[in-house]
């Protein structure tokens, strides 16, 4: 099986697209944070501030509104409240002690129906 040559077309789309996927800049929270902030203290216009930071207005505005929704989100409540590490191990053994009582029953079950 001979592969079949490359145009140079086709072979400068793929440098292109090695190159954008190598130039690939991903942001930390600290960094989406600033960005954000940075939009909503309006000093700048939006399209300043995403041309400055070399994002599009649409990623801009996606982070955006989750860093609202979870503002809204952590000033509503709707947050679970963390286990404490005592409490979750509590609840393990709880779990455990529960799954060898179904376990039992169960058994004890089968055993009784043989019987019959």
């Amino acid at each position: 099986m001979t592969k079949k040559p490359q145009t140079s077309k086709e072979a400068a789309e793929k440098v292109v697209k090695n190159i954008r996927r190598k130039t690939w800049q991903t942001y930390s929270a600290e960094e989406k944070i600033r960005i954000v902030l940075a939009g909503l203290r309006g000093e700048e216009s939006i399209s300043v501030l995403c041309r400055r930071e070399g994002i599009a207005e649409s990623l801009y505005y996606s982070w955006s509104k989750e860093f609202l929704e979870a503002g809204k989100r952590r000033l509503s409540g709707d947050t679970a409240r963390q286990a404490t590490s005592p409490e979750v191990k509590d609840l393990r053994s709880e779990s455990l002690a529960l799954k060898e009582c179904v376990a039992d029953l169960t058994l004890e079950n089968r055993l009784l129906k043989k019987k019959a």
